[in-house]
């Protein structure tokens, strides 16, 4: 396996809650070739990723079924991933990637916990939409090793990967950090963190974008339908704003 220069070798990963991103995540990295272990207090949560990783729409067996993967690659990639209640197992990782509820309290939380417990070389990464890299680093004793990792919904196919540094990050934590997410089969782009603004890039533009289309729908011009399939059209999106929303919350399920 062949990594740039800097590049600290990623074998196991450990992510932390197991929703619809959380799962979702685990099974790329699982198919990535990393040993993996999805993280949740809730029993039902676990069981429901692990379904959604074997048997759901966008789950290994469905893309056995289009011809994405073979049936040996999916097996393979299933043993390798495991869902656990055990938070201190799961810590025994050489990447942790945090996908825990958007409350900032519960991400410091949450990483002063994964600092106590996770080995000194652990990199922890953050999945927040928004909130600041530094602040949630600050709540460590490795703020060099603390990146924000940002993933769009569904996980399993978008190739979207916003890679946030601080000024306290260190370079091979970013280069390890990319490599990972090119070899998950992303199109990693590092950009830089800020205390001033919510949102980074991409959920900026997207904030603007559902002001904009909601602005729209309450002065009675169209619905919301009607503006995700005009947007759909015009841009040739796979999905409107609205929809966006709606996908990014159920898990895109099938109606």
């Amino acid at each position: 396996m062949t990594r740039s220069e800097g590049a600290a070798p990623i074998e196991t990963v450990g992510v932390i809650g197991a929703g619809v991103m959380g799962s979702g995540i685990a099974q790329i990295l699982a198919l990535a070739g990393c040993e993996t272990i999805g993280f949740d207090i809730s029993k039902e949560a676990l069981d429901e990723a692990h379904k959604a990783v074997r048997s759901g729409r966008y789950g290994v067996e469905k893309s056995v079924e289009l011809g994405k993967l073979t049936a040996d690659e999916a097996e393979a990639a299933l043993a390798r991933l495991r869902f656990s209640d055990d938070f201190d197992e799961t810590c025994q990782a050489d990447l942790i990637v945090e996908c825990v509820p958007e409350r900032l309290d519960l991400k410091i939380k949450t990483f002063r916990d994964l600092d106590q417990r996770a080995p000194g070389h652990t990199i922890l990464a953050s999945n927040t939409s928004g909130f600041s890299i530094a602040g949630i680093a600050a709540a460590t004793d490795r703020p060099e090793r603390v990146i924000g990792w940002h993933w769009a919904s569904p996980p399993v196919i978008s190739r979207f990967a916003e890679i946030i540094r601080t000024k306290g990050t260190a370079e091979h934590t970013v280069e390890t950090v990319r490599v990972l997410a090119s070899r998950c089969g992303k199109n990693p782009v590092v950009i830089r963190d800020t205390a001033m603004h919510w949102g980074f890039v991409a959920n900026r533009v997207y904030g603007a974008m559902i002001r904009e289309a909601s602005r729209c729908v309450d002065e009675g011009i169209a619905s919301h339908d009607e503006v995700d399939q005009l947007m759909v059209d015009c841009f040739r999106w796979p999905v409107g704003p609205f929809g966006m929303t709606k996908g990014a919350t159920s898990g895109w399920k099938k109606d």
